[in-house]
């Protein structure tokens, strides 16, 4: 029978700053010692077993059976006629809007004469190669699949590799293959968890090593991306991507239902996610604590949702204006604005991973079609970390050129401060080019 855990409104104004930051607190704000124990010891025994360790985790985790980690391009091929056609449709539609909308983020070089003789540039190159980590398991996301292939695919990245965590029975979903088909993706694997992350930033016989590694995950995927990244020289990650979180802001009209059909919609994610509603409305808060109780128990996956509300938190604020605050200072992964002219709150709004204006704005558009991505930093990231573009999948680098007449300018400039730091081959890096020159 399911169990709905009590979910009680809580009032922000008058509790001290210890209590707020309780309030606020993520579940899993401190990863416990022997998870990242756990997730280094996978990482290193894939690091020196290849595939025998990535195939023995595969088989201990996710399907006893499996004896190959490639999906055979044959599989690839015929994955559009294996998924019905109102889906290949929906996955159609989503990457025409995801592409167009990463499409418009190309990256321009810039060419600048700093002063006479002087030029300087910032050229932007993609990546070589990349790995992108599309969750699996107890659900199907070909929309991930969307979210990471078509950036990867729009950069002209030379080598994409899509790993996932294959089903019990050793298969990836049909439209999962699909959906990585139509970003240009022929280097599959089934393999997930910490011991994905681990082969495609070390290698193994059957998998090279990329040079960064994109994609959200639970909290094994997510440390062992922070280790890897700590530890394999030349990969990088895209962004600290952990268990979903849903920040609602709403006001005395928003809809009840709404919202809690909203807060639902990631609490569904996961058992670790994290829900929240700031409202100055008692009476808007009550109805959505009635609605969740009621809608929770008709979803397919209400046991996670359940477990995930234990972690919510409805919030009564004194206006909307401290709710904005308090969210700026919580920094939400998804951040939902059902509030009556709520585009005059923007630019107060800095400090999320993507923002939902009005209330025809659900979240899980977002998460599949409206053309934004729903890769986004969590866990408070949304502070430094920005969502996932098309950038991310370049790296930008610098050019000059110097004129002999250039460089007699400049010298002085570099020499002066060369000899104040005390860095003389630097300033004779410039003084022997002037003198022979003279």
């Amino acid at each position: 029978m399911l169990t709905i855990p009590s979910i009680a409104v809580q009032q922000w104004q008058g509790l001290g700053q210890s209590a707020q930051q309780q309030l606020l607190q993520r579940p899993l704000a401190e990863q416990d010692s022997a998870l990242k124990q756990q997730v280094q010891t996978i990482c290193e025994a894939v690091k020196t077993g290849g595939d025998k360790a990535l195939l023995g985790y595969t088989q201990s985790f996710d399907c006893a059976t499996l004896t190959e980690l490639a999906v055979a391009p044959e599989q690839i091929a015929s994955a559009e006629q294996a998924v019905s056609a109102d889906v290949r449709a929906a996955i159609d539609a989503a990457y025409a809007n995801i592409y167009a909308f990463h499409q418009r983020q190309q990256p321009r070089d810039i060419v600048v004469e700093t002063q006479q003789g002087v030029t300087c540039e910032q050229r932007f190159a993609a990546l070589d190669a990349v790995g992108l980590y599309v969750p699996g398991g107890s659900a199907v996301l070909p929309s991930t699949a969307l979210m990471l292939g078509i950036p990867a695919q729009l950069a002209g990245c030379r080598r994409v590799v899509l790993v996932s965590p294959p089903s019990a029975s050793g298969e990836l979903p049909a439209a999962l293959l699909y959906a990585a088909k139509r970003c240009g993706i022929s280097e599959i694997y089934r393999c997930g968890g910490a011991q994905a992350i681990a082969a495609l930033a070390y290698g193994t016989e059957s998998i090279a090593s990329v040079d960064k590694i994109f994609g959200p995950g639970n909290r094994y995927v997510t440390q062992a991306k922070q280790y890897i990244a700590n530890s394999v020289a030349g990969c990088s990650i895209d962004m600290p991507a952990g268990p979903s979180e849903l920040m609602v802001i709403a006001d005395s009209r928003a809809n009840p239902r709404y919202i809690a059909a909203d807060l639902l919609s990631q609490a569904e994610h996961g058992a670790d996610s994290q829900v929240l509603l700031l409202t100055p409305s008692l009476a808007l808060a009550d109805a959505v604590v009635s609605e969740l109780r009621q809608q929770v128990g008709s979803l397919s996956r209400a046991d996670i949702a359940a477990q995930a509300l234990a972690n919510s938190r409805i919030i009564l604020v004194n206006a909307i204006q401290q709710a904005i605050e308090i969210s700026q200072r919580y920094a939400p992964e998804h951040l939902s604005l059902q509030l009556e002219d709520a585009e005059q709150w923007l630019p107060q709004l800095t400090r999320a991973g993507s923002i939902f204006v009005g209330d025809y704005t659900p979240e899980s558009g977002g998460d599949y079609a409206t053309g934004t991505n729903h890769v986004l930093p969590t866990n408070g990231y949304a502070k430094s970390f920005s969502s996932l573009g098309l950038t991310d999948f370049y790296r930008r680098y610098t050019v000059q050129t110097v004129t002999a007449d250039g460089l007699r300018q400049l010298a002085p400039t570099i020499t002066t401060l060369a000899n104040l730091e005390g860095l003389d081959a630097h300033a004779r890096a410039v003084s022997i080019r002037v003198e022979e020159r003279s």
